[in-house]
């Protein structure tokens, strides 16, 4: 017999590249306020480097047969691939700052290999700190640069080491193509994306949010890449609503 605790659902915060818990914490704390009865966890995915394994790895992690997942930026990749994987157990999907497409082919796929290594080389050479603060600065809005925000995302990013970074590169660079996937979902689908989202811009989750009927997007101003931290609150709010929709089937 099903109990209550074995009927909840689980809902999977997957991180982006070089994330951690910090970035889902409004979330976690959000949802746990709100939906009481939900389970929320955040992914972690070690050292693989590849997409695929990471959605295995997070699969075989969760034992809940009912998910609901939420990935932000590379984490978006990976919550597509474990509806791939297992589309039974997927009762809703949230994708932030996010995209479908594989690398692509010729000069472009070329130029973002080189800039990928590039601050991999920095960051062997002077530290993840400095290779954080070069990264991120474009990714998030301009008014988050040399703020506290921005501080706590360099601090995350510094906790991690090149040898993960790396591992975290490979993936990104042999990313499957999941349009397939995501014009295949059934499920409630939330796309949430910064105004000012350079690196996945508006336009890319509206054509998503196109070829997804149904599905709900919320672009979130004063934003850049780093949602989840930049404007958690409208996060949170646009996520809490997605988990209702997803409590009850719609």
């Amino acid at each position: 017999m099903m109990t209550n605790a074995d009927a909840r659902p689980t809902v999977v915060l997957l991180p982006g590249l070089l994330c951690d818990d910090a970035v889902w914490a409004d979330q976690q704390a959000a949802l746990h306020a709100l939906h009481p009865l939900c389970d929320v966890r955040v992914g972690d995915y070690g050292r693989l480097d590849r997409i695929d394994a990471m959605a295995r790895h997070m699969l075989q992690s969760v034992a809940a047969p009912r998910l609901l997942l939420a990935g932000h930026s590379m984490g978006g990749r990976v919550a597509l691939e474990m509806a791939r994987q297992a589309p039974g157990r997927v009762a809703g999907l949230a994708l932030l700052d996010t995209g479908t497409a594989a690398r692509p082919a010729g000069p472009a796929g070329e130029q973002e290999r080189q800039g990928r290594h590039a601050l991999l080389a920095l960051a062997r050479a002077e530290g993840m700190a400095a290779m954080a603060r070069r990264w991120a600065a474009p990714m998030v809005h301009p008014d988050v640069v040399g703020t506290p925000l921005f501080e706590r995302i360099v601090a995350m990013v510094a906790r991690s080491d090149p040898e993960r970074f790396a591992a975290q590169i490979e993936a990104l660079l042999h990313r499957p193509d999941a349009q397939p996937v995501l014009q295949g979902l059934r499920c409630p689908v939330l796309l949430v994306c910064g105004r000012q989202d350079l690196w996945s811009p508006p336009a890319r989750h509206e054509a998503m949010h196109a070829a997804v009927p149904g599905s709900a997007l919320c672009l979130v101003d004063a934003c850049g890449h780093m949602s989840p931290m930049e404007q958690p609150g409208a996060v949170s709010a646009a996520m809490a609503r997605w988990v209702h929709a997803c409590e009850h089937g719609r």
